[in-house]
C-alpha cells in the first residue's frame, strides 16, 4: 500500500488471492482498514475508488486476483465535536502517535447524553490533527468504565498503518481483570459475540455472532475472587465482559454482566460492603505492544491499575491475610 499526503492521500493496493470473486467493498474493507465499509461504499459511488485504472462504479462488483485499487478518500469536514481543555494522561507521544492512560469514566465519543467532556474533545484541543482523522485517530476504544491504554493515531499514514495491523492482530494488548469466583487454570474462550437478542443494551455469545477470542491467565488468588492477566486475539465489544460472564465469572463490579453480585460465606462485612459499592466493571488495559507505524521500532507501554482498583485489591489481599490461608498470603503468579 502506498500513500500520499494526508491533504491528498491515496492509497493503491492489489487485490489478493484469496480475495478472487469478493464483493468490492467487501474486498476494499479487507484492504484499507482504516475506513469502515460504510464509507469505502459512498466513495464507490462517488467514484473515489477505482479499479486498474477505470472508476469502480458498483459496490456488488466481484473482483479478481491482480487487480488495482486505487483509493482517493474524501474525509469530511471536522464534525461539530468542540475541543475542549481536558487534562490527559500522556504515557508516549511522538509525531505519528499517542498512548493515553484513559481514567475510568472518561466516555471515548460523543454520543446521546454526552455531547461534550469525552476523549475525543480532549484529543481535538490536545492534537488539533485529529478531528481530519477517522474516529479522531483512536484505533481501538475502550468502555466508558474502563480505564487504562489507548492507542491514537495523529496522522493519516500512521492511522492507515496501525488500523491494519490491529485488523490483523498484531497489536497486543493485556488487560487485568478482577472476577467473581475461584477460577482455575488458565485457558482460551473461542465463543461468537453479538447483540443479545432478547436484550438490546448487552452482548452475549449468540449463534451466528463475531468470531471472538480471549486469552487469559490466572495472576493471583483470593478468597472468593481472581485476578486475571487477559489477552485479546479479537476486539469485539464487551469481549472480556462477555465471555467472562459465560464462564460464570463475570468481572467485579460489572451491572450489565452480573458482577455486581457479592457472594462469599463468611466474608468481612468491610470487603463485602467495598465490592457492592465499587462503581464499575474491574477492567484495566495494562499493557499495550505495537510495531511503530513509521520505523517498524517495538513500542510496549505498561499502566498500573487506577487507585480505585488497586485499593479493592488490597482488601481482597487483606481478607486472604486475615482468615490464615497459605501462610497468610494470596497466591500469585508471575506476570509475563
Amino acid at each position: 500500500m502506498t500513500a500520499g499526503s494526508q491533504e491528498s492521500a491515496q492509497y493503491s493496493a492489489e487485490v489478493p488471492p484469496d480475495l478472487h470473486g469478493k464483493r468490492l467493498d467487501a474486498a476494499a474493507a479487507r484492504l484499507f482498514p482504516a475506513y469502515s465499509r460504510a464509507r469505502l461504499q459512498d466513495w464507490i459511488e462517488q467514484g473515489l475508488l477505482t479499479r486498474n485504472g477505470l472508476a469502480a462504479g458498483r459496490t456488488r462488483d466481484l473482483v479478481c486476483g491482480g487487480d488495482r485499487l486505487l483509493l482517493r478518500p474524501r474525509m469530511p469536514e471536522a464534525g461539530t465535536a468542540p475541543a475542549q481543555e481536558i487534562a490527559l494522561d500522556l504515557a508516549y507521544h511522538d509525531a505519528a502517535l499517542a498512548i493515553i492512560n484513559k481514567p475510568p469514566g472518561l466516555i471515548v465519543h460523543p454520543g446521546a447524553g454526552a455531547p461534550d467532556g469525552t476523549l475525543q474533545n480532549a484529543l481535538l484541543y490536545r492534537f488539533p490533527q485529529t478531528a481530519g482523522l477517522p474516529r479522531a485517530g483512536l484505533v481501538h476504544r475502550l468502555d466508558k468504565d474502563t480505564s487504562g491504554l489507548l492507542l491514537v493515531a495523529l496522522t493519516l499514514p500512521a492511522y492507515t498503518r496501525l488500523a491494519a495491523a490491529m485488523a490483523a492482530r498484531r497489536i497486543k494488548r493485556e488487560y487485568d481483570a478482577l472476577v467473581n469466583g475461584a477460577v482455575v487454570s488458565g485457558a482460551t474462550v473461542d465463543a461468537p459475540v453479538g447483540r443479545d437478542p432478547h436484550n438490546r443494551l448487552r452482548m452475549a455469545v449468540v449463534e451466528g455472532g463475531r468470531r471472538a477470542v480471549t486469552h487469559y491467565r490466572v495472576q493471583e488468588r483470593f478468597r472468593f475472587h481472581t485476578l486475571l492477566r487477559v489477552r485479546l486475539e479479537t476486539g469485539r465489544t464487551h469481549q472480556i465482559r462477555v465471555h467472562m460472564a459465560s464462564l460464570r465469572h463475570p468481572v467485579v463490579g460489572d451491572a450489565v454482566y452480573g458482577g455486581q453480585v457479592v457472594r462469599g460465606t463468611g466474608m468481612e462485612a468491610g470487603l463485602r460492603a467495598a465490592l457492592r459499592a465499587f462503581p464499575r466493571q474491574a477492567l484495566h488495559a495494562r499493557e499495550l505492544t505495537l510495531a511503530h507505524p513509521e520505523d517498524g521500532r517495538e513500542l510496549h507501554f505498561s499502566a498500573e491499575p487506577p487507585a480505585d482498583m488497586q485499593a479493592l485489591l488490597q482488601l481482597l489481599r487483606a481478607d486472604v491475610r486475615e482468615s490464615g490461608i497459605g501462610n497468610g498470603e494470596s497466591k500469585k503468579r508471575p506476570s509475563r
